[in-house]
């Protein structure tokens, strides 16, 4: 959402941003990743958004942190794709679930458990959140070649830090205690607290685009899409109309055709 020519909480442009984003939670962490790029500049600092935008090789990439948590990482990515990023790398800290973990290995999160609340707001708690595999490849081989001890798996997302690092604290301690044996249980590798929502807005965004396409690339496409809204919304007025001219539209392309072929026949 733009407001006098930016985004709103980044405070920057589509002219500012790079179609690569890394995105670290810690805005401290900007700076020391932005080193690494070649003619760095910094973009905006606002609230928990820290933005830098520079090359590697070759290629224009941007730092922006996301602060804690799936909200704000949900905004900063919301905001990024309006900038035109698409492709977005999530790096930060994590705790270990699965006992291999240990401190210092690295973890290519494939997908995440949604025990959190932002993912919702998206798509139905049923989708999987799950990460691009162009990515997660990319990732991983490059992990690989660098000789990390590295972990490729399904991680876990939450909203809480201290319900979970004390959950005999909390009144719904057994809760959280029988998803976290569930969790071990199913070899998950990591807890944190943002790929869930990432993932899952991603891929949202990724479907409204789709849909864009389809409503906006062919006449007869939208139509039918009409048709069927309204007809589910219980306009029926509407959509018997939208029927009508659907029919009329079918008699006029058979029409065509039928005319398309008698002249072809005739030239023969």
């Amino acid at each position: 959402m733009l407001i006098h020519g930016k985004q709103m909480h980044l405070q920057c442009t589509a002219e500012d941003i790079g179609r690569y984003v890394i995105l670290p939670g810690d805005p401290g962490r900007c700076a020391v990743i932005a080193q690494l790029l070649d003619d760095a500049q910094e973009i905006s600092y606002n609230r928990e958004f820290h933005v830098y935008t520079g090359h590697l090789n070759g290629e224009r990439v941007t730092v922006c942190s996301t602060g804690i948590g799936g909200p704000s990482a949900a905004i900063a990515l919301e905001e990024l794709v309006e900038c035109g990023a698409d492709t977005f790398i999530r790096v930060g800290t994590c705790g270990g679930v699965d006992a291999a973990v240990c401190g210092g290995d690295v973890v290519v999160a494939t997908a995440a458990v949604r025990q959190e609340g932002t993912s919702r707001e998206y798509l139905p708690l049923e989708y999987p959140a799950a990460a691009s595999y162009p990515v997660v490849h990319a990732l991983a081989n490059a992990c690989e070649a660098l000789g990390y001890r590295t972990h490729v798996g399904v991680v876990q997302s939450k909203d809480s830090f201290y319900g979970e690092i004390r959950p005999q604290c909390q009144p719904i301690a057994a809760d959280l205690k029988e998803k976290w044996t569930a969790w071990t249980a199913a070899g998950v590798l990591a807890s944190e607290m943002e790929a869930a929502a990432l993932f899952t807005a991603g891929a949202a965004e990724v479907i409204a685009k789709s849909v864009f396409k389809a409503y906006t690339s062919n006449g007869a496409t939208l139509s039918v899409l009409l048709y069927l809204r309204a007809f589910e919304d219980g306009d029926f007025t509407s959509a018997w109309g939208i029927g009508a001219v659907l029919l009329v539209l079918v008699l006029l392309i058979n029409l065509a055709a039928r005319l398309a072929k008698t002249k072809l026949k005739q030239k023969q």
